[in-house]
This record gives C-alpha cells, sequence and structure tokens, in this order.
C-alpha cells in the first residue's frame, strides 16, 4: 500500500502508546509500518535528499502534531507517554484523527496558525500550511517556517531539562555569537552563583570593551511581571550600568514591557521564542542539517551578441 500520510499515522500512533508505558519512536516504529501493512522496500524509501526514510520522516511529524494538541505527552528527550487528553479521545473511539480533529485544541490551533506578529498589533492568523493555491517558493518558505518553529519548540524543551546554570551559559554564548564581547575568556563571564545580586553574567558591548552589558537569565513557567523587571533594574543602578539584557524561556507581561520601554536605563527584553529563534539564527544549540539551492533562470547567458 501507499506510504501513509502523516496525518493518517495520528491515530495508529495514538494506539500504540495506549498502554501508558513510556515509549520512543524507534520502539514504535516497525509496529505502526506493520498496522499499515509496509514492505520492506516501502520502509525503506528515502526521501529525495537521502537522509532519512519517507516513512520515518511522518512518523515524526504524526508525533510532533500529536505532542503540540496535548495528545501525548514529552517525558524527556526522544521518549514520550500518551496524556489524559490522549486516553479521553481513544475513549470516543475515533473512526479516523486527522488534522481538522485536533484543531479542537487551542495548543494545536495555536502551533498550526502562527501569527505573523504579536498579539498586541492585530495580525491575522498565517493561513494553515495545506493551502494549495500558493506558489512553490512560498510553499518552501512556510515549510521553512514550520521547521524553525519545532526546532524552537525543542530547544526550549531541551533548555528546560538542564539546569539554571546551563541556561545563563547558553545566553552567554548567544551573545557572543551576536557579536558581543571581544578575545578571550575577559571579553565575557558568568558571576558566581549566590552572589550575582541579580546578575548572571557580564559581557562587553565590543571588542575594546569601551561599555559592558549585564545579564538576567531566568526559566520560568510563568510570565516575567513588572517586580522582576524592577529588581534586575536595581542591581544595574548597585554597579552604576546603563544597559541589561533581561532572558526568559516564558514571556514578559504588558506591565513588564512598559516598564522596560519607559525607564532611562536600557533595557532589552528576551522572550522564549526570540531567544529561540536568535539561537536558531546563530547557530547556538542547533547545526545545519541540509541545504536546498532554489535557481533561476540566467537570461544573460541567452543573450545572442
Amino acid at each position: 500500500m501507499p506510504i501513509p500520510q502523516f496525518h493518517e499515522i495520528f491515530l495508529p500512533l495514538l494506539r500504540r502508546s495506549a498502554d501508558g508505558r513510556e515509549w520512543t519512536l524507534a520502539a514504535l516504529r516497525g509496529p505502526v509500518a506493520d498496522d499499515f501493512g509496509l514492505t520492506a522496500a516501502e520502509r525503506a524509501e528515502l526521501l529525495p535528499s537521502n537522509t532519512q526514510s519517507r516513512f520515518v520522516n511522518r512518523l515524526c511529524w504524526a508525533k510532533i502534531h500529536l505532542e503540540r494538541a496535548g495528545l501525548i505527552t514529552r517525558v524527556r528527550r526522544g521518549v514520550f507517554t500518551i496524556s489524559d487528553v490522549g486516553r479521553s479521545v481513544l475513549a470516543e473511539n475515533p473512526a479516523t484523527i486527522d488534522v481538522a480533529f485536533l484543531d479542537r485544541y487551542e495548543p494545536y490551533r495555536e502551533f498550526r496558525h502562527r501569527r505573523t506578529t504579536d498579539d498586541d498589533t492585530g495580525g491575522q492568523p498565517e493561513p494553515p500550511p495545506e493551502t494549495s493555491t500558493e506558489t512553490p517558493e512560498a510553499v518552501l518558505e512556510r515549510a521553512h517556517e514550520t521547521l524553525n518553529d519545532e526546532l524552537a519548540a525543542e530547544l526550549l524543551d531541551e533548555i528546560a531539562d538542564h539546569t539554571p546554570a546551563f541556561f545563563e551559559k547558553v545566553v552567554l554564548d548567544l551573545m557572543k555569537a551576536m557579536g558581543y564581547g571581544g578575545w578571550g575568556d575577559a571579553s565575557g563571564r558568568l558571576t558566581s552563583p549566590g552572589a550575582d545580586e541579580g546578575i548572571d553574567g557580564i559581557i562587553h558591548e565590543d571588542h575594546l570593551g569601551l561599555e559592558t552589558i549585564y545579564l538576567q537569565a531566568k526559566r520560568w513557567q510563568g510570565p516575567v511581571g513588572r517586580p522582576e523587571i524592577h529588581k534586575f533594574v536595581g542591581a544595574l543602578h548597585g554597579r552604576r550600568a546603563r544597559k541589561g539584557v533581561f532572558v526568559t524561556t516564558s514571556t514578559f507581561t504588558r506591565e513588564a514591557v512598559d516598564y522596560a520601554a519607559q525607564i532611562d536605563t536600557k533595557i532589552v527584553l528576551v522572550d522564549g521564542r526570540t531567544l529561540a529563534r536568535l539561537m536558531i539564527h546563530h547557530n547556538v544549540g542547533c547545526t545545519p542539517a541540509q541545504t536546498f539551492v532554489a535557481k533561476k533562470l540566467d537570461s544573460d547567458h541567452f543573450v545572442e551578441e
């Protein structure tokens, strides 16, 4: 039979994880392929890039969509289990689960319909990726955005699995990758744990060290409010500092954003989504997997003298 589309794998994958055990995709790859009666050749068929089998690629995306809808839960890197939401779905005994079915869940709708601008700017949700009237270039760009959205989520998950000290190092590494600091260890450093007085790292703004930037890194689940920003400003004032960067894995409240914008001390707020995007852009915690080059006709080559 044809290799199933990723959305056709939703229900079989969820059923295979229904026992509540912790599973990996490697362990379920064979059983799910058996559910579809795939031949050895179909299981081995590669993507055009020759980097992964077509079935495994679609299985991975099926897991991603179920995870974003909350039907399965990430336990740790590469390991997942069925969630209470997933159990309730199976209790409905659905004949199939597709993208429209998962759209009933708010986290999934947010995953599929990323806003092109912040919520407070009136931006409209992007059209779903299944839109078929787009040009090939637009499809490629959208696919690239989808891959980056998933990579961003994976980066934040990885940060959550590590210690606060590791997160502080990630922030310092990112600042260096963005061009801050200079040569040698003196260009940027982390402060001693417990003695930072609200400062987690210090880095030069340029190679000459003419200005110093102070860093605060917070791994939070909920939004960071104005009181935390106020404490950071106080720590900066204690060092007679003029510039600071406050980085969190979550978000900032509107009050925190407004406060940072109105004070004389220059404070840049970096939320989790922006952090992940910066890490991707500067190859911090990730590496290029493959490259596609889109070429166009060179009209000058066909001009006859």
